[in-house]
């Protein structure tokens, strides 16, 4: 087979990257050439699993900064903006959510040189960027464009589903009004300007309010068939979803003693908010010394701020682990609701409880209450009994847990992962002969 040359353009955050991570590794594997073009703290993380890197300032570099954790931007944006996750949906749409998108904005107007630098050294057969701003030097490079919605699927919007970003229910469209005309005030000016930037650089005009091109070789999104909103959002042809996205390269997960051993009656539970929630200390300390007073046994992802975080005794954790080798061995799942940790949460066929903070863990927390999946709990505003009521309730509930997961051997039997990097492939292979 050609060997095709895959330029991967992630959002510098772990659940981006680690989406790309899982497709990269696939077309290595095929004996295809992958290179990441990442924001520069990655630097060193990629490569030693075979992939090359390019690697990309998204602003100028501050002389006087040490090493950077991979991601550490968005780590210490999301903890100095933690208060805004206090608000309604509708209130972020102007303190959290503009500013974040002005922020991916100004990463991509610094890093267009650079990048187009890049491109044309690699010279890549194909391109595929999983972020919520686009990068025009990637749609504009000469070879076919890729997008990747990594996040809940009401990312691309339609008249007949909830806005994305909002958490409300599908059930209730009266209550979509109110939100749309609150981003139209918040966002159009933001819009405007980026999209007349993006024309200036040589880009196709944007979709109306979207940050992200739809008319592209081909567009992948992840999420399960049995949570999707296509009956009431058709997409065209050139969607393909991904059931799930479960990288291969985790290392392997061997669940300590001290939580391992269980009494009767006790059940193993994973507690995760996400590279980026878990910056939120008053919030990860809460949940733990309430889950604390309960006699289940806790695996904890403890997030960028692990030395300040006090566990219990029934709870092992660490500051990152293995989660794709955690999940198929725990029976709950409690999650920010992050896109990947809600589709390998299905992918493996455990229910969750959700505790979304910003972005699209609204609507996937709305989604995985409104289909059954588990139990949505207001954040910041439970109380002790509503989370350990939750908890037992959804252990209790054998039908629930019966149901997700034969839904998670369904998910797995379509292997997402390979239908796209099946897709990546195709359009590079198509590009290559169309040359020759």
């Amino acid at each position: 087979m050609t060997q095709l040359t895959v330029l991967f353009l992630p959002e510098s955050a772990y659940g981006p990257t680690n989406q790309c991570i899982g497709l990269g590794d696939l077309l290595l594997k095929r004996g295809h050439r992958v290179v990441f073009a990442s924001e520069s703290s990655w630097a060193g993380r990629l490569a030693p699993l075979g992939f090359e890197e390019r690697l990309v300032d998204l602003a100028a570099p501050d002389p006087d900064a040490g090493e950077e954790d991979a991601g550490q931007f968005w780590t210490d944006f999301i903890a100095e903006t933690a208060p805004e996750f206090r608000k309604s949906t509708a209130e972020q749409l102007e303190t959290f959510v503009q500013p974040t998108y002005q922020a991916l904005i100004d990463g991509a107007r610094y890093a267009e040189p650079a990048l187009k630098a890049i491109l044309a050294e690699v010279r890549p057969d194909v391109v595929v960027e999983d972020n919520v701003v686009i990068f025009p030097a990637l749609t504009t490079s000469g070879a076919p464009f890729v997008r990747i919605v990594s996040c809940n699927p009401l990312e691309v919007p339609g008249p007949g589903v909830a806005p994305g970003l909002s958490g409300l229910a599908q059930a209730d469209p009266a209550s979509w009004t109110p939100f749309r005309e609150e981003l139209e005030r918040t966002h159009r000016e933001t819009w405007e300007s980026f999209n007349a930037w993006v024309v200036e650089q040589g880009g196709a005009p944007l979709p109306d309010l979207e940050f992200m091109p739809r008319d592209n070789a081909a567009n992948l999104y992840v999420f399960p068939e049995e949570a999707d909103y296509l009956a009431d959002r058709p997409l065209d042809g050139s969607w393909t979803r991904m059931d799930s996205s479960v990288r291969l390269t985790d290392e392997e997960y061997d669940v300590p003693a001290a939580v391992a051993d269980r009494p009767e009656g006790s059940a193993l539970i994973y507690l995760s908010l996400g590279s980026l929630g878990g910056a939120d200390v008053a919030l990860m300390q809460r949940l733990v010394d309430v889950l604390g007073t309960t006699p289940h046994r806790f695996i904890v992802s403890k997030g960028p701020q692990a030395d300040r975080i006090a566990l219990a005794d029934n709870m092992v954790g660490e500051q990152t682990l293995p989660q794709t080798k955690v999940i198929p061995q725990v029976d709950l799942v409690i999650t920010h609701g992050g896109n990947n940790t809600t589709t390998e949460a299905l992918h493996f066929g455990k229910p969750m409880i959700v505790l979304p903070l910003f972005w699209d863990q609204y609507d996937n927390a709305q989604r995985v209450d409104e289909l059954g999946l588990g139990i949505r709990l207001a954040t910041y505003a439970f109380t002790d009994e509503e989370l350990t009521g939750a908890v037992e309730k959804i252990l209790a509930d054998t039908d629930l847990r019966a149901s997700v997961a034969a839904l998670g051997e369904r998910i797995r039997a379509r292997d997402g992962l390979k239908v796209g990097a099946d897709v990546i492939e195709r359009v590079g292979l198509d590009h290559v002969a169309s040359r020759a």
